[in-house]
Formats: structure tokens, C-alpha cells, sequence
């Protein structure tokens, strides 16, 4: 009888655990972090290779020209595996970089981490979101300005350089930076269901 209640009880339990739900798979955080570290490293590789070859060949009125052509098209390339890749910034130049209300939120965190001492080259946010009843995984990675930046970027940008940001960006507001202060950064999202 003990045999029969015990086997009675196991294919129970067998069919209550089948007949439950599974719980809703969680997604690896750290393999999609490393993935978005990893097109960051290839997306920025060759955006600064590219910029840098126009400010040696054409000076940095070349290289804002540069930027304009191609910058859009590096991005486009590195989206991949589902991957959609680009930057923002809460002072932006070119408007299709606008950051949605995430991303403006992040920014701002990073904005006030520096003002209180972080390095903005360790600052990164990772996060799993809603989008249209859809889970997405966002990634963030602060973008600081280095002193090459400041010949476009910077608070004194030469005439003839603020001469072709206003051709090619009408609305720019991406100059007056500071070395060390947040440029804008890389964001990165995919899908997960």
C-alpha cells in the first residue's frame, strides 16, 4: 500500500509541476552585457579610426564633414543579432541622436555621478525594459570628452569649424565642453521576446 500512496503521490506531484507554468525565463545579464561591451569596442574602434584619419588629413572642419557622411553608416553597421546600436547625448548635434525618456534619465545619472567625482569611463547602465508590452534589454555607456573632442566640441571651436557644424547641423548644441565632462554615450537595445 505504502508503494502504491508513494507512486500515486510522485506522478501527482510529476503532473501538478507539468501542468504549472514555467517561470518566465530570465535573460543572462552578464553575457548581454559583455555582447553590447563588445559591439561598443568594434562601433567605437572604427567611428574614432575614421574621425581621427579625417582631423590628420582635413583638420577638424574635415572630420565634422567626415562625421556627417559617415557616422550614421558606421552605426547602421554595427547593428546586428537583433542589436539596434547608437549614441545620444542631452546636448546633441545631429537630431536623430535625440535620446528617448531612458536614455535622458540615464544621462542625467551619469551627468550627476561626475559632478560627484566618477570617472566617466566607468560608467555604464544595464537594464531589462518594457517597450510596447515587449521586454528589451538597454545598455548604456558614458561617452567622456577627451582633448581631441574639444577641436569640435569644446568650449573655443575655431570659426571656420562652427562654419560647417552650422551647415551640417542647423539645431547643434554640442559645443562649450569641458575635458572630462560627459559627452553623451553609446546606447544599445534588443529585443528578448
Amino acid at each position: 500500500m505504502r508503494k502504491s500512496l508513494r507512486g500515486v503521490l510522485l506522478s501527482g506531484a510529476l503532473l501538478g509541476a507539468l501542468a504549472m507554468p514555467a517561470a518566465a525565463e530570465q535573460p543572462d545579464m552578464d553575457k548581454l552585457k559583455g555582447e553590447a561591451k563588445q559591439i561598443i569596442q568594434g562601433f567605437f574602434k572604427e567611428l574614432k579610426g575614421t574621425l581621427v584619419s579625417a582631423m590628420k588629413e582635413k583638420g577638424p572642419a574635415g572630420a565634422v564633414d567626415v562625421c556627417h557622411t559617415k557616422a550614421q553608416e558606421i552605426t547602421r553597421k554595427h547593428n546586428a543579432n537583433g542589436w539596434q546600436v547608437g549614441r545620444t547625448a542631452l546636448k546633441i548635434r545631429n537630431q536623430k541622436n535625440a535620446p528617448d525618456a531612458w536614455e535622458k534619465a540615464v544621462l542625467e545619472e551619469f551627468d550627476k555621478k561626475i559632478a560627484a567625482g566618477a570617472d566617466p569611463k566607468t560608467l555604464a547602465k544595464a537594464a531589462v525594459v518594457e517597450e510596447n508590452g515587449k521586454k528589451v534589454f538597454r545598455f548604456m555607456k558614458a561617452i567622456p570628452v577627451k582633448k581631441p573632442c574639444l577641436n569640435c566640441h569644446g568650449e573655443k571651436v575655431k570659426d571656420e569649424v562652427l562654419a560647417v557644424i552650422k551647415k551640417h547641423y542647423p539645431q547643434d548644441q554640442a559645443t562649450g565642453f569641458k575635458l572630462g565632462q560627459l559627452r553623451g554615450a553609446f546606447t544599445l537595445k534588443k529585443p528578448l521576446n
